[in-house]
């Protein structure tokens, strides 16, 4: 059985720990591998080699940076199929799915592609008699990134194409649950010519998150994960001194007003709750039904979601397994909570047949309707294939539900109303809206990050928020009393 190892300096790295977890097929119930789990002199050495080529990188001239990011970003295109069927075969998301999210990871790196634009200072001639004064951005040192399982390639590509166009060091921390990708990556960037020690791998579980969090070479942490984490991370790595942005959990509202085009936003609902079994930070978990039309939405949405074939991702089912055994009890337990709470089970995924072997983690798209606010349906994040429907009046009611509850990652809202989607969007206490589009991912060149409990720490992921967070500005002022002459050089400048 394979062992799932560390990268270190351009290479493998099998580590001194000889803890390990099982890495599982979730559409079949079988261990496929294992993972090292780093202890603390591994995930220094890692640390270490980060901070070793630091140095050298920083002073890579930025020409020399956007050739090997385009490089990367060219193998990455031509072999995203192969990534897409690694994260299939561990998360167990349908290959679609993982091309997708392959896909919105290149996306960043192409962004970074054009550091030498975004890292563009500023310069005043003669603030002062004969004094000019300019600004730039420089990199911070080595970072962290610790990314979740729900997205084991686009969410590390949110932050380590920038860290590194910037000249900073990465360290990658991926979730042990699908940690192969990680690897994939770091040979790929290998292949691309990035020196080594520029990008590091360093598989664990909590001890290799707290070093990275203490260690003070590190200078910053880039979290995605559930929100008790996200404030763990955030706390104990400011406490460190480091910059952090942690991005914690959700509870996406989606408002369908009477308005609304009910069949497109019963596809909608039916996408964005039941895409990659609902582990994902901006899916749909609660539908917000305003007015009479509840009903006839209720219908339409449970119509379309008994339609998913749910099997093995990577045999051309609509919805995979999900990750674990553990987390699709923990799932089918909310389902019988809510349940218990009186919400009516309008479709109930629990008893699936799936087209796949008996010891898949099979759980089958969920609606509970007339769910109440105090539900734990409601309250809590559950990560999986349930849709909650929450009736109301008017569009206050829904608005007042949305901004009272503590978590503001993403909302939507279905309407042909254009003065109630501009009213939305404009009260609404969220970070990412979507009009009529019910998953707002926003591209590259903004940034993605929530409100209230899904964020802690003040910078969003990539985008202008990301390029600030892995710079740092020093301002410069200048006197140069007796100027110099360089020689002759006749032949056209360069970039080298």
């Amino acid at each position: 059985m394979q062992t799932i190892a560390h990268w270190l300096d351009g290479k493998t790295f099998a580590g001194t720990s000889e803890k390990t977890a099982p890495v599982t097929d979730p559409a079949t119930g079988a261990v496929t591998g294992r993972v090292a789990l780093a202890n603390v002199a591994d995930t220094r050495a890692a640390i270490d080699s980060a901070a070793a080529a630091f140095p050298a990188w920083r002073d890579t001239s930025l020409a020399r940076r956007t050739q090997i990011l385009f490089r990367f970003r060219e193998l990455l295109n031509e072999r995203k199929d192969e990534l897409a069927r690694l994260i299939t075969a561990e998360h167990g998301k349908v290959v679609a799915d993982a091309t997708g999210e392959v896909s919105r990871g290149l996306e960043v790196v192409e962004f970074a592609c054009g550091i030498p634009h975004l890292l563009q200072g500023g310069y005043t001639e003669n603030a002062s008699t004969k004094v000019d004064v300019f600004a730039i951005r420089q990199p911070l040192g080595p970072v962290a990134v610790i990314s979740p399982f729900n997205f084991p390639a686009m969410v590390p590509m949110w932050f380590f194409p920038l860290a590194i166009a910037a000249g900073n060091t990465v360290v990658l921390k991926p979730s042990e649950k699908d940690p192969s990708p990680s690897l994939w990556l770091a040979r790929l960037w290998a292949e691309a010519e990035l020196p080594a020690g520029v990008f590091t791998v360093v598989q664990g579980d909590k001890v290799a998150v707290d070093e990275l969090l203490d260690n003070p070479a590190v200078k910053a942490v880039s979290f995605v994960g559930s929100t008790p984490v996200a404030r763990y991370v955030y706390q104990r790595g400011t406490a460190a001194g480091k910059r952090v942005q942690a991005l914690g959990g959700a509870k996406n509202h989606m408002v369908v007003l009477p308005d609304a085009d009910l069949d497109l936003a019963a596809d909608a609902a039916v996408n964005a709750g039941f895409g990659s079994a609902g582990e994902r930070c901006m899916a749909i978990s609660v539908v917000v039904a305003v007015g009479a039309t509840a009903d006839d939405l209720v219908g339409k949405i449970a119509e379309r979601a008994r339609t998913i074939r749910i099997g093995d991702g990577a045999r051309g089912a609509d919805m995979g397994p999900l990750v674990t055994r553990a987390h699709r009890d923990r799932v089918a337990d909310y389902i019988a909570a809510g349940e218990s709470a009186g919400a009516t089970v309008v479709l109930d995924g629990r008893g699936v047949r799936a087209d796949g072997p008996a010891d898949g983690f099979w759980l089958g798209p969920t609606i509970l309707d007339h769910v109440g606010a105090d539900m734990s349906v409601y309250t809590d994040e559950i990560f999986g294939p349930v849709l909650s429907v929450v009736r109301v009046d008017s569009y206050d009611d829904a608005l007042a539900l949305i901004n009272a509850n503590p978590y503001g990652n993403g909302t939507a809202i279905f309407t042909n109303d254009g003065g109630a989607a501009r009213r939305f969007h404009n009260e609404v206490e969220v970070g990412m809206v979507g009009i009529n589009v019910p998953i707002p991912v926003p591209m590259s060149y903004y940034s993605f990050g929530g409100w209230k409990n899904s964020l802690f720490g003040d910078a969003h992921a990539h985008g202008a928020d990301g390029v600030r967070f892995f710079t740092r500005t020093k301002a410069v002022t200048t006197r140069w009393l007796d100027p110099s002459h360089g020689g002759l050089n006749l032949g056209f400048p360069q970039n080298k």
